[in-house]
């Protein structure tokens, strides 16, 4: 039985095809649901160009968050904690899933394919090979 879900969401589009995968599965009315969010950690100010666009404020980017991870936490029947850390995101889920002690892992997958996800990396890859729990990814339309 699933007792302890980790959702790991990242405000992308299939975010909301997250939750509604997890909305759709038979969980236990004593379930707990871990909906997360991890900010990447920031690189130095120093290394970016003068010409490159500064990325958004972190406190705006934080509490918008916040709020959408709010509005999923009302939307579903379960008892639900929010998790916003900041850290490798692969790394991170990881660590959050071994301390609630996790039976799922619930995660979106941006759908890259070739050289954009050997550059850019996959994050629920990763996860499906470290994870020491089952790990469900749901995939972009």
């Amino acid at each position: 039985m699933l007792k302890n879900i980790l959702v790991a969401l990242d405000g992308s589009e299939v975010a909301e095809r997250v939750i509604q995968t997890l909305d759709d599965l038979a969980l236990l009315k004593d379930a707990k649901i871990i909906l997360c969010h991890v900010f990447p950690t920031p690189e130095s100010e120093m290394e970016l160009p003068a010409d490159c666009p500064q990325p958004e404020s972190p406190t705006f980017s934080y509490f918008h968050i916040e709020k959408q991870l709010r509005s999923y936490q009302e939307k579903l029947s379960v008892t639900c904690e929010l998790e916003l850390v900041t850290g490798d995101p692969a790394d991170e889920i990881i660590r959050l899933a071994n301390i609630y002690k996790t039976d799922l892992i619930l995660i979106g997958s941006r759908g890259l394919m070739g050289m954009k996800r050997i550059v850019q990396g996959s994050v629920s890859s990763q996860v499906v090979e470290e994870a020491n729990c089952s790990v469900l990814v749901v995939k972009p339309k």
